[in-house]
């Protein structure tokens, strides 16, 4: 029989893959209403429950009131890689991705944070395929995605969704987020199909490139994320690490990845709605 956490993080994953599906950009966003509605249905189903702290977050804001206590997760090298999958717009917000997409359909797509800066007229050029098409939209070229490489504790071969980061052996592992949020672009950018090749090394799995060069990382206690918990607390405890800078991505790595990944990911996923309740924060020290 599986562990309960095992059967609790497929549920959770489906939930999130399921729904997750490109923004079309003529579709209606939602009122300002049906956020506040949802945040306070957040609120209100966590309060006095025991949730320990949820994300995304706000990564320049350092307050937080949840003092529920979990231990760091090792550093990356010291754990195995056991998923990638990347989000339609940054669910963080902060650095280099502070403009808001907007409220989107109020399931997590249209919504999120865009990358501040600009690009040049060849990188805005027409990729000339949709990427990761589906009923919803696609990806083209200015889209900001988050790319989260999740790591495991447990002894696990990568695989598809957060089920794959758990085992028979360890229910409760560490669980590590290395988050990198990028810019589709059509002129240069890094390739994402050498960054998330996955390699062998002192007998653990790990993504072939981690970009270093992308600021100090912001680490803190979270949770998993996903437009499912919008109006619910997530159970899962989660060091992330999450890179300020944004990363040039060439787009036409990231549609070869998306037709051939170990991870069956085929689109970009809905983003959760920022957590702003301090209640549901971690102190950033």
């Amino acid at each position: 029989m599986k562990s309960a956490n095992l059967k609790l993080l497929a549920t959770a994953t489906t939930l999130s893959v399921m729904s997750s599906f490109a923004f079309a950009a003529d579709a209606d966003p939602v009122a300002d209403k049906v956020i506040i509605e949802q945040r306070t249905a957040l609120s209100a189903a966590t309060d006095g429950a025991g949730f320990g702290p949820q994300s995304p977050r706000d990564i320049e804001s350092v307050k937080g009131n949840n003092s529920r206590a979990f231990g760091f997760a090792p550093p990356p090298q010291a754990m195995n890689l056991c998923n990638i999958h990347f989000h339609e717009n940054a669910e963080h917000r902060g650095g280099e991705f502070t403009t808001y997409a907007g409220n989107g359909n109020g399931k997590g797509y249209g919504t999120g944070f865009k990358y501040s800066g600009k690009l040049s007229a060849a990188e805005l050029a027409p990729y000339g395929r949709k990427v990761g098409e589906n009923s919803f939209g696609y990806l083209e070229s200015g889209d900001t995605i988050e790319i989260h490489f999740v790591h495991t504790s447990a002894q696990v071969e990568p695989g598809p969704t957060l089920a794959a980061c758990v085992s028979e052996a360890i229910g409760n592992p560490h669980l590590r987020v290395e988050t990198v949020v990028a810019v589709l672009v059509n002129d240069g950018g890094a390739d994402f199909t050498e960054m998330a090749t996955i390699k062998a090394v002192d007998g653990l799995k790990q993504a072939s490139v981690l970009p270093n060069n992308l600021g100090q990382p912001v680490q803190y206690s979270g949770s998993t994320t996903g437009p499912g918990y919008n109006e619910a607390g997530s159970p899962f405890h989660v060091t992330w690490s999450v890179r300020p800078k944004v990363l040039k991505l060439n787009i036409a790595s990231v549609d070869t990845w998306l037709q051939n990944n170990p991870f069956n990911e085929r689109y970009a996923h809905g983003v959760r709605n920022l957590v702003q309740n301090p209640d549901l924060l971690s102190p950033i020290k």
